[in-house]
């Protein structure tokens, strides 16, 4: 579940999805909160595949959901990939109440919270991590716990594992941020756990059929506050930055060295005896982070979104940020990361204009959506107005080059008020409250969903395929809560979190 957190760690954190005073915040972090069976470049953004017919999924979450008359259980979404695209027509529905899922679906678990990808067990089919970080244990009322679902011709049915929390009382949130790579270069996939402290454990060689690392089970410590829900981790993303072929980790979080703790990305890069903390390079700020390469040089770029404004309520100048939000682009590099470019609505032709409260950067994906090697950059400015309607959203496509991201020419711009994509702008729908940009049928260009609010919180998810240049309304769908079996009781918030 994706939630709302101020720029720096001495404000008090709200729950984004959980009330519509959020959408009046001014300054605030983000965090809504791999590899795969058939992804052969570890630059490129790989796609889940959990049924193993050659065409992408998309796995995202309704985690505030109503299960069995519990009010946030959570429940997870599976749409799979056809010729056809997506649709309600082809899905799962999972819940802990669903056989073979561990655990059992109980009032404010938040199931599906966060969500990462990989063929745990190599099977060849890719499998799903997912974290339930509220769930309850003993007197210990959000201690988090965390299960991967397997991959089978059938896609994922509910046979899963539970991975046990190592050090339950020494923190809380257990799995409330995941990533899956391979870290060491070994070709097992490996999943990164995170928690309500500073110390991120790896389980190395996938997964055991009993929930064990294959290999081994390690930690790393970067230097980012610890604590609380809004400390520890605030998002960790997966990809390979160095070209070295083995994946490396970016850790968001809040920085130790001033007062302010002000929001940071450090790059931990990987070697073939895992993660190298020691090795870790400070980065620009931005809660939500995707990794891809996007000018084609053989280097994993990061690309992270820093949405709030530059100025906190109190006037104090944030670091690293603009008015109406910020993209930091870091290119990488065979050192790793190297040079930044920030981009914002008033960057070259970007749609839009920069104002205050947009929430540029609020999501963001990449993908290749023409096919020409580039990955693309699709990014969300949930909160923008349009035609006088207050936080309707609207999502922006920027084409990769061989320079980078190209803001000259040939940007989109998509909301619900655009011809030909479903629904219509209202107030508080945050269109682009998720987005991701995958192939869902078979073309071998990357389509895009986008998450929203819609309905006060019921959610949607909006399918708008590539023509194999661009990306089109021809063909576009909207998939709602009741599409995919889920009560609209309270706010599921469906599609507020796609599993990367």
């Amino acid at each position: 579940m994706h939630k709302q957190y101020p720029q720096h760690r001495t404000h008090a954190f709200r729950l984004a999805l959980a009330t519509a005073t959020a959408a009046a915040l001014t300054g605030g972090l983000l965090t809504f909160s791999a590899a795969t069976a058939t992804a052969a470049d570890s630059t490129k953004v790989p796609q889940a595949d959990f049924n193993g017919d050659g065409i992408g999924d998309v796995a995202f979450s309704a985690s505030d959901a109503y299960v069995s008359g519990h009010k946030t259980a959570g429940q997870l979404v599976v749409l799979y990939g056809t010729h056809s695209g997506v649709s309600g027509a082809k899905r799962s529905t999972l819940s802990q109440n669903t056989a073979g899922v561990p655990g059992t679906a109980e009032a404010g678990d938040a199931f599906g919270s966060d969500t990462a990808y990989a063929d745990f067990n190599g099977d060849g089919y890719d499998d799903l991590a997912v974290s339930s970080p509220h769930e309850k244990f003993g007197n210990d009322t959000d201690a988090g716990a965390l299960a991967v679902l397997w991959g089978s011709p059938s896609g994922l049915t509910g046979k899963g594992v539970a991975i046990a929390d190592p050090a339950g009382s020494s923190h809380d949130y257990w799995g409330k941020t995941i990533a899956a790579g391979d870290f060491d270069g070994d070709g097992k996939a490996d999943l990164a756990v995170g928690n309500s402290s500073s110390t991120i454990y790896v389980y190395r060689g996938g997964i055991t059929s009993t929930g064990a690392a294959g290999l081994a089970r390690t930690t790393i410590k970067p230097p980012i506050q610890s604590g609380g829900n809004a400390l520890g981790p605030r998002n960790l993303t997966a990809g390979d930055i160095n070209g070295d072929g083995r994946t490396d980790l970016v850790v968001d979080g809040f920085e130790t060295k001033t007062d302010y703790g002000w929001n940071t990305n450090y790059y931990v890069p990987g070697t073939a005896n895992g993660l190298n903390v020691s090795a870790a390079k400070a980065l620009k700020p931005g809660i939500i982070t995707a990794i891809g390469d996007i000018n084609n040089d053989g280097f994993g770029d990061i690309v992270s979104g820093a949405y709030w404004d530059n100025k906190t309520d109190d006037g104090t100048t944030i670091p690293d940020s603009a008015l109406g939000g910020k993209v930091n682009i870091t290119y990488g590099s065979a050192s790793g990361p190297a040079g930044t470019t920030g981009i914002t609505q008033n960057s070259g032709s970007v749609p839009g204009s920069s104002e205050k409260a947009d929430s540029f950067g609020y999501e963001l994906d990449l993908g290749d959506i023409n096919g020409d090697g580039y990955q693309d950059l699709v990014v969300s400015a949930a909160y923008e107005d349009l035609n006088g309607v207050a936080d309707t959203g609207m999502v922006t496509v920027l084409y990769g080059s061989a320079h980078g991201v190209n803001t000259s020419s040939g940007a989109q711009a998509f909301a619900q008020s655009t011809p030909g994509v479903p629904g219509n702008d209202e107030k508080f729908d945050l269109f682009g409250l998720d987005t991701k940009l995958d192939d869902v049928n078979g073309d071998g260009k990357a389509d895009l969903l986008v998450g929203s609010y819609e309905n006060g919180g019921d959610g949607s998810v909006t399918y708008l395929p590539s023509n194999g240049s661009k990306i089109t309304t021809t063909g576009s769908r909207a998939i709602w809560p009741a599409d995919a079996g889920v009560s609209t009781t309270g706010t599921p918030a469906f599609g507020a979190n796609f599993a990367d």
